[in-house]
């Protein structure tokens, strides 16, 4: 299974590239996203907007991203529908450990509110905090070939560090109305980025295993992928740019409670994504924005409209 995926990995990623041999710009390196999140609200990542810096190994930042969704209120068929904001003030950042080994974080603060019938409801507080353990598992030791390969493997863990609200689920249909899971949640994480001088390609898997949390109630585990092409405009002493463009999925199994499948729960959602990030010195801001292609969340019952993103990392 491990080698059917890495081989499909590789047939997508060399089929972007063509041409004769360049030289690589060394003092770029490209840092992959991770997708680690539910549907909206709960998680800790923010709905695939991007887990690292694009400039630096090690840093420390803070992330503000919005999440926009509208779904029905209440479990009928001329319930009405609504509209839903889910804002994550988040805290981040990335530590080698080794040469090979490096330890994420991620500590977010969610607000979030929703204009229901009877008014609007609105939640705060801590969310639930990551943490990931990245491994190299291959990179290329040389830059005289045409193309630069790196390959990571790892596992995290999300901790119920989120209030769990049983009520907010009661009588709706967007069941991540939280701060947090309420569960230890464990991931299993894979990167692959190829480039060739200034242009790459970053594609990501990533699988969750969510856990029945102490009100019996349990989220449905989670399969996330992206492919995202960037390229770097190097404008000498002013900045560096880095546009982005890609595409990110998201597939969510049934939620349980008791033991018992809740039906129209699952869904699966495809994003097209566009962003840039530019950096000078020890300082860089990125902005992206996530547009739905195509969707199925909750049995046509819930649908996403936007998210976007702005962040400011400083390189340690």
């Amino acid at each position: 299974m491990k080698k059917s995926i890495v081989i499909c990995v590789l047939l997508i990623s060399f089929s972007v590239f063509c041409g004769p041999k360049n030289d690589y710009l060394n003092a770029f390196k490209f840092k992959p996203y991770l997708i680690l999140c539910d549907a909206c609200g709960c998680s800790a990542s923010g709905g695939s907007m991007g887990f690292s810096s694009m400039f630096a190994n090690n840093f420390v930042g803070l992330r503000y991203f919005k999440q926009n969704y509208t779904s029905k209120d209440g479990i009928f068929a001329n319930s009405p529908w609504i509209d839903e904001n889910f804002n994550t003030i988040q805290a981040w950042g990335r530590i080698p450990i080794t040469r090979k080994i490096q330890i994420s974080g991620l500590i977010p603060y969610h607000f979030n509110e929703r204009a229901l019938t009877k008014g609007t409801e609105s939640i705060s507080g801590l969310g639930d905090i990551t943490i990931i353990g990245l491994y190299s598992i291959y990179e290329t030791q040389k830059d005289s070939t045409v193309f630069t390969h790196k390959l990571n493997a790892g596992a995290g863990i999300k901790i119920p560090t989120g209030k769990f609200d049983e009520a907010n689920n009661l009588g709706t249909i967007n069941q991540s109305f939280q701060l947090g899971t309420g569960s230890w949640d464990y991931q299993l994480v894979t990167e692959y980025i190829i480039k060739k001088k200034n242009l790459g390609l970053n594609t990501m898997l990533n699988y969750t295993f969510k856990t029945e949390n102490n009100k019996n109630y349990q989220y449905g585990n989670q399969f996330n992928y992206s492919s995202t092409l960037f390229y770097l405009v190097d404008l000498d002493s002013v900045a560096k740019v880095v546009p982005q463009l890609g595409i990110a999925g998201e597939v969510y199994q049934t939620n349980k409670q008791q033991g018992i499948d809740l039906p129209e729960t699952a869904g699966d959602i495809l994003f097209g994504k566009l962003g840039v990030e530019a950096g000078k010195d020890k300082f860089s801001i990125g902005i992206n924005m996530m547009l739905p292609i195509k969707q199925n969340l909750s049995g046509g019952k819930m649908e996403a409209n936007y998210r976007w993103s702005i962040n400011l990392n400083y390189t340690l």
